[in-house]
Parts: C-alpha cells; sequence; structure tokens
C-alpha cells in the first residue's frame, strides 16, 4: 500500500508540474477543467447519483457551467497576459471577482453546514442537493485556478497555494500526533483535533514569513492572503468529509491506487483556490 501512494504521487506531482511548466494560461485552464470534469464524476458518486447514466449527465452540467465560464471569463484572451485594452482587462478582473466571490460565500454556508452536522443534513441531505453542492464545490474552484495561473509569477503564485495547503495539513498532522485532545468536528471528522488546526496555522504564519521576507510583498500582506486561506482548506476536507459519511462510503472512488479519489487529494484545494485568488485579487495583486 505505501509503494502504491508513493509511485501514485510522484506521478500525480509530475503531471501537475508539467502542467504548470509547459501549458499557457488557456490549456493550463483546459487541463484544470478536465481535472473538474473528474471530480464531478466523483460527486455525482457522493451526490447519490449512482447510476452511470446519472453520472454522465452530472459530468456534462458541470462541463456546460465551465463552458459557459470560460465564455464569461474570456479565458481565450489569457495567454501571455496579451488584454487589448484597459478596460477589457477591468472586464476580465470583474468577472473572475464575481464567481469568486460566489465560491466564497459559498464556502461561508459550507462552514455553518460542517458545524451543524448532523442536524444541519435536513437541509442538504437530498441528492438533489448534494449535487447542487458539488457546481459551488467545484466551479469556483477552477475559476481560481485559471485567474492564478494568468497573474504575474502565476507560476509561483500556483506553487504557493499548494504550498499554503502542504502546510497546513504536514503542521496539522504533527501537533495533532504530538499535542491533540481536542475534537474539530468529531461529528464529521474524528481524527481532528483544535491543536492540529492551530499547528497547520503555525505552518502557514512562518510560510507568510518566508514569502514576504524573500518576495514581493510585505510580511503583512502575505499574512493577509495566506491566513484566510490556511483556514478555509480545512474546510474543504471536512466538507467532503461530512459528504461521504452521509453518503456512506469511505473515499470519492478508487481511481487512485492507494489515495482513492481525485476529490480526496484536491479536496483542500476546492476550498482554498477561491480564497487565496479572491483574495490576491482584492489585495491589488499585480494585474498579468
Amino acid at each position: 500500500m505505501l509503494k502504491q501512494r508513493v509511485i501514485t504521487a510522484v506521478l500525480l506531482a509530475g503531471v501537475f508540474v508539467a502542467a504548470l511548466v509547459f501549458l499557457p494560461g488557456p490549456l493550463f485552464s483546459a487541463f484544470a477543467a478536465t481535472i473538474t470534469l473528474i471530480g464531478a464524476w466523483e460527486w455525482a458518486n457522493l451526490s447519490g447519483l449512482s447510476k452511470r447514466w446519472q453520472r454522465g449527465v452530472y459530468v456534462l452540467a458541470v462541463g456546460a457551467l465551465l463552458g459557459l465560464g470560460a465564455a464569461y471569463l474570456g479565458v481565450h484572451h489569457l495567454p501571455d497576459q496579451a488584454l487589448d485594452s484597459r478596460e477589457l482587462m477591468e472586464s476580465q478582473s470583474l468577472a473572475f471577482r464575481n464567481i469568486l466571490m460566489v465560491g466564497c460565500i459559498w464556502w461561508a454556508l459550507a462552514l455553518l453546514w460542517v458545524q451543524g452536522y448532523p442536524s444541519s443534513a435536513l437541509l442538504w441531505h437530498s441528492r438533489w442537493m448534494r449535487a447542487l453542492m458539488g457546481f459551488f464545490v467545484l466551479v469556483p474552484a477552477w475559476a481560481g485556478l485559471s485567474y492564478l495561473r494568468v497573474q504575474d509569477s502565476g507560476l509561483w503564485l500556483l506553487v504557493l497555494l499548494v504550498a499554503i495547503v502542504a502546510c497546513a495539513d504536514i503542521g496539522g498532522y504533527f501537533a495533532g500526533r504530538r499535542w491533540g485532545k481536542h475534537k474539530l468536528a468529531v461529528s464529521v471528522s474524528p481524527g481532528k483535533t483544535w491543536e492540529g488546526f492551530a499547528g497547520g496555522v503555525a505552518a502557514n504564519i512562518l510560510l507568510a514569513l518566508l514569502v514576504g521576507y524573500f518576495w514581493q510583498g510585505s510580511v503583512l500582506f502575505w499574512l493577509a492572503i495566506i491566513l484566510p486561506t490556511s483556514l478555509v482548506s480545512v474546510l474543504g476536507d471536512l466538507l467532503e468529509s461530512m459528504v461521504k459519511r452521509q453518503r456512506g462510503i469511505k473515499d470519492s472512488s478508487a481511481l487512485l491506487p492507494g489515495h482513492g479519489g481525485v476529490l480526496d487529494r484536491v479536496d483542500s484545494l476546492t476550498s482554498a483556490a477561491p480564497v487565496f485568488a479572491l483574495a490576491l485579487l482584492a489585495g491589488g495583486w499585480p494585474q498579468g
């Protein structure tokens, strides 16, 4: 099992790095859309749409939303940051802001549902409500990744996003093992503790200090960007755990040997990406 996990992790990392380095804006957006559609297939199962034709229809619905989103955002204008005018650039930023804002509002609602589980399941337990939830989980995450890739230093911004999620996860794991006593969300994920949560935050404070010292932008700027992203990344993990618990399954699929499904690997990114992107946009990061 460990050998499978390591091999799969190395392959996934290689694919991500290759896509990040070699794909320009629109093609990276298409790559992210492909991952999103795989996630949609898995989310359909989490929703209770177990028949193949139902899951296929759900994937088509998410694909249609991605297509509409691409047209709305004008992703075909994104390669090499070659925008036709300042007016177009501002219009594009506004379009991204609107979709990212929807995503962030959704995650605020999701926090209430996670906190209130299992009582909150009365509001969303039906398969159609869970299917609707998937739209808000997947589409803003895709928009966030697409936005980051076309910014100045977009490659490094995406690496930083992954680093934030990794710090929250790794810091949380080791702090939780060493000091964990108080459960964070016992009804959703019994293994997570407040001490682990604090460890993840501490790891990301250190990351913000390093980024502020060695890269452009002040330490305060990066603390204001990284800390909210770190906090909400945990919510993505908890939300998927909650839906899987309601569905009565352990993994979103068996697609990745030793790792479960795609959603099991990117659940934290689904919440972190729109928050990180919107925070950069609101903070006035140089537009690409």
